[in-house]
C-alpha cells in the first residue's frame, strides 16, 4: 500500500513539476535575465572581464531548469506520499482529498513560506559570494526549526484533542507554532546584501515568482494526490469488500 502511494506521489510530483516549470518560464526567468543584465553592466562599469560561461543561459533556462524542477517535484511528491500514508486517519478524520490539501498547505507554510519570510530567495548579482556558506547555514537552521516546531505542534494538538476538542486543540497548536517561529525570526540575524542600485521592482518580482513556483508545485501536489489517493483507497476498500463477500458465500 505504502509503495503504491509512493509511486503515485512521485508521478504527481512530476506533473506538478511540469506546471511549476511553465510558471517559472513565464514569470521567473525574465527576472533572472534582468538580474544578469544588471550584473554584467556593473562588471563592465568596473572594468572587469566577463566570467566564462560554463553552461549557456539557454540551457540553464531550458533543459537545466526543467530537469531541476522535475527532480525536485518527484522528490517532494514521494516525501508527501509517505507523510500522507502516516497521517491519514491518525491526525484528523478528513478524507483523502481533505488530508492531502491540508498536508500540502502545512508543508508549504512550514518548509517554504516561513523560512523564506526571514531569508527570501535572491536573484543573480544579489548576495556576497563570501557569505554564501553562512547564509545557507542560517536558512537551514530556520528550516529545521520550522519543521521541528511544526512536528511538536502536531503532537501537542493530539495530546489536547481528547480533553479540549478539535478546534481548541488545533488553535493551541497553531498558536504555539506561530509563537516559536516569531521568536526564531527575531533571534536569527538578518541578511541584507542587495546592491544599492539594484532594481527594487526586479527584486520584488523575482521573490514573488520564486514563491509562486512553490505555490503552484505544492497546490498541484495537494490537489492531484488527493484524487489519486482517494481512488487507490476506494479500490482497496472495494477489494476487501469483495473478498469478504466471497469468503462469506464460501462459508455458507
Amino acid at each position: 500500500m505504502v509503495g503504491s502511494l509512493l509511486l503515485r506521489g512521485m508521478l504527481v510530483g512530476l506533473v506538478a513539476g511540469l506546471l511549476a516549470f511553465g510558471f517559472a518560464k513565464v514569470f521567473g526567468e525574465p527576472q533572472v535575465d534582468r538580474a544578469i543584465a544588471f550584473e554584467e553592466a556593473q562588471a563592465q562599469a568596473a572594468g572587469e572581464a566577463p566570467e566564462p560561461e560554463l553552461v549557456s543561459r539557454s540551457t540553464q533556462a531550458g533543459l537545466g531548469l526543467l530537469t531541476g524542477i522535475l527532480v525536485y517535484g518527484a522528490s517532494i511528491g514521494g516525501l508527501f506520499a509517505l507523510t500522507f500514508a502516516y497521517v491519514q486517519g491518525r491526525v484528523s478524520s478528513l478524507g483523502p482529498r481533505g488530508t492531502a490539501a491540508l498536508l500540502a498547505l502545512a508543508g508549504f507554510v512550514t518548509i517554504i513560506l516561513l523560512p523564506q519570510i526571514k531569508y527570501p530567495a535572491n536573484p543573480p548579482s544579489v548576495g556576497n559570494p563570501d557569505t554564501i556558506q553562512a547564509r545557507t547555514e542560517l536558512f537551514f537552521i530556520m528550516l529545521v526549526v520550522s519543521i521541528a516546531t511544526a512536528t511538536a505542534s502536531v503532537g501537542l494538538a493530539r495530546r489536547l484533542l481528547a480533553r479540549h476538542g478539535v478546534w481548541n486543540a488545533w488553535i493551541a497548536a497553531v498558536g504555539a507554532y506561530v509563537a516559536v517561529m516569531a521568536v526564531a525570526q527575531y533571534a536569527l540575524p538578518p541578511i541584507n546584501e542587495v546592491p544599492e542600485k539594484f532594481s527594487a521592482v526586479v527584486l520584488w518580482n523575482f521573490r514573488a515568482s520564486s514563491l509562486g513556483i512553490q505555490v503552484v508545485l505544492w497546490a498541484a501536489i495537494g490537489l492531484l494526490f488527493g484524487v489519486v489517493a482517494e481512488r487507490k483507497l476506494a479500490d482497496r476498500r472495494d477489494g476487501r469488500s469483495l473478498r469478504a463477500a466471497t469468503t462469506a458465500r464460501s462459508v455458507r
